[in-house]
């Protein structure tokens, strides 16, 4: 497998001839461009730069470690080495403690043979195109200038967990008496990393019985890591035999929730935004909160715009991509936003999704309401979306199929900021195509009001699509 290199960071296969794959080589390069550009974009906020450090539980998470932190102390600055850490933790690690960036050692949902570096500002958010556009250019250069013995950097190590789970407890709408008052009963299924660490620390401190379900962080993942309801089977199963008000899935990195409900049933993982952002906008709305501002991207539920809409506010789409949601967040001040892959991004906490305020939030809603999870879910929008592909022989492709689909449908309501989205506004209904960024393949993602009809307009689009290249 290549090495994928995107503004975001690195990421590839650990293992195999130089050239594929994430090599040693290729960490310690993008980890030097790193430190690089940092030296250049500001001076650092104490007398030293610092960078923090964190990691997923997986297989090659300790060899990656060394080597990132190696290079960093080579190039003059000094670490501070959080161990095991959740995506969000390391992100408010750069925060907590007054670091001027940060990396994230996590290939998040791939699987155990993956590894990559999240590359954070210091604000602890993703970078910008630009910003990391010039990481990968400087990576590629090969002018490499690291510094003298006297001037190496220094590593100290701290766990931020406490810090981390303290924050979440402290946010205003966390209502954890509530919670508490509840006496609810979840499982947790950890997929063997930094899961399940952080996650049952912060039930247990919400007074919620927690049920472990590949909690211990050995990195052997017991299944596919991705939070879909095809690998998580195992957690529904315990949901009903252990009589539970919740299942909670994570990804090994802990920045996307999946829910089950208490009879075992998906509550999938597009409405855990939906959820989340319902509860917050009924809050707001309450304590005479503005603006009522929501995010996500074209590629996720329609349902937020209606719960959004529903209690008065705005509603706003981000083209695909963490980074470009939370660019959107602050420019339209979102009291909330994320992406349907279970993404919660709670700017009130921190610009970043994060599955230990996704399950406090919920919880908290679900102790206000009083209703069992199924009950709960059946009051939201009902929507279904259907992925699809279009796999082409060659690139140039793309373009043609995607400038055709604008000409096509220029009479309903196209959105051109990632790939093309067409809203069917009358139906209810909208399908997005988008290109890959390394591939010859044109994803295709169509929603509606039932699984038929959102299965039928992907194939619809489709099968255009093959028209249009004859």
């Amino acid at each position: 497998m290549a090495l994928i290199k995107s503004i975001s960071g690195i990421r590839g296969t650990i293992g195999g001839p130089a050239g594929e794959g994430l090599t040693p080589i290729d960490i310690v390069k993008f980890t030097y461009a790193y430190c690089a550009k940092l030296r250049e974009r500001k001076a650092p906020f104490g007398p030293r730069y610092k960078v923090v450090v964190g990691r997923d539980a997986r297989l090659s998470g300790e060899m990656v470690e060394q080597l990132v932190c190696g290079t960093i102390v080579s190039c003059g600055i000094d670490v501070v080495k959080c161990g095991f850490a959740s995506t969000p933790t390391t992100e408010l690690a750069v925060r907590f403690a007054g670091a001027d960036g940060g990396i994230i050692l996590t290939a998040s949902h791939n699987p155990r043979q993956w590894n990559a570096l999240k590359l954070l500002n210091e604000h602890g958010e993703f970078l910008t195109a630009e910003q990391g556009q010039a990481i990968l250019d400087c990576a590629d250069s090969g002018d490499f200038d690291f510094a003298p013995v006297d001037e190496l950097g220094h590593i100290t190590e701290h766990d931020f967990t406490d810090e981390h789970l303290d924050s979440v407890l402290a946010l205003e709408a966390v209502d954890a008496d509530a919670v508490r008052k509840a006496h609810f009963k979840v499982v947790v299924d950890a997929v063997n990393s930094v899961g399940g660490i952080i996650m049952p620390r912060l039930l247990e401190r919400l007074g919620v019985e927690c049920i472990k379900l590949n909690c211990e962080p050995t990195g052997d993942f017991a299944h596919n890591p991705e939070p879909l309801p095809a690998n998580l089977r195992d957690l529904s199963e315990a949901v009903v035999k252990h009589g539970a008000d919740l299942g909670v899935s994570v990804d090994p990195d802990v920045d996307r929730l999946a829910l089950i409900c208490e009879n075992g049933q998906p509550f999938v993982e597009e409405y855990t935004l939906v959820s989340v952002a319902d509860y917050l906008l009924e809050d707001a709305v309450k304590r005479g909160i503005k603006p009522l501002a929501t995010v996500s991207n074209l590629s996720s539920s329609r349902a937020l715009r209606d719960v959004t809409e529903a209690h008065g506010g705005t509603y706003y789409a981000a083209a695909v991509g963490e980074v470009n949601v939370t660019t959107k967040m602050h420019a339209v001040n979102a009291l909330i936003g994320g992406e349907g892959n279970g993404g919660v991004i709670y700017p009130a906490s921190h610009c970043g999704r994060d599955a230990m305020v996704g399950v406090a939030l919920f919880l908290s809603h679900l102790a206000h309401k009083k209703m069992k999870v199924s009950e709960y879910k059946k009051t939201l929008p009902q929507y279904f979306i259907a992925k699809n592909r279009i796999d082409l022989s060659d690139k140039a492709l793309i373009d043609k199929i995607l400038d055709a689909m604008k000409e096509t449908f220029k009479n309903e309501k196209v959105n051109t900021i990632d790939g093309v989205k067409v809203d069917f506004e009358a139906k209810r209904e909208w399908v997005h195509l988008r290109r890959s960024n390394t591939e010859p393949i044109i994803r295709v993602y169509a929603e509606a009001p039932t699984e038929e009809r959102a299965v039928a307009l992907g194939e619809e689009v489709v099968s255009l699509a093959k028209k249009i290249i004859g």
